[in-house]
């Protein structure tokens, strides 16, 4: 069985599944419009809210989720620490977890999936947490996709 161990979610290290939201610092405004992209014309905003229970690790999983044309952010309205699982689209098709990557995401920090990329369903630890959900949507089978992969345990060091 895979195991993935949690690293601190960072821009850097995120960068090449998306972006990593976090609000400024100081007064302030940060536009993430860049981030927030659908690859399809057609395609509508949605925006929904969504509230998660929190899990306790180790969190054993085999699932894996995509928006083959969309970024996905999830914002966090009141949220606290969560873990953000992904991987990148193999070439043969699927999810690569050969190069799958666990991240612990802070209080306050959340993040856009850049098109295409596989991750896991969000979850949340410690206590429930409530998050924006910001996506593009038309309706066909490319809105979301879920497949089973070999089974994989997420964990602390």
């Amino acid at each position: 069985m895979m195991k993935l161990t949690l690293e601190p979610l960072t821009a850097e290290a995120f960068a090449p599944y998306g972006d990593v939201l976090a609000a400024p610092a100081e007064p302030d405004r940060i536009y993430i419009d860049g981030a927030y992209r659908s690859l399809r014309s057609g395609a509508r905003p949605s925006l929904s809210f969504t509230r998660k229970a929190p899990a306790r690790l180790p969190i054993t999983s085999h699932l894996l989720e995509r928006h083959e044309f969309s970024a996905q952010s999830f914002i966090p309205m009141d949220g606290g620490t969560c873990i953000v699982v992904v991987a990148p689209h193999a070439e043969a098709g699927g999810p690569d977890m050969t190069r799958a990557r666990a991240f612990l995401a802070a209080p306050g920090q959340g993040v856009t999936y850049a098109p295409n990329v596989w991750h896991h369903p969000f979850t949340v630890l410690e206590r429930p947490a409530c998050y924006a959900v910001a996506m593009w949507l038309d309706g066909s089978k490319g809105d979301e996709e879920f497949v089973t992969v070999p089974e994989f345990v997420i964990d602390k060091a």
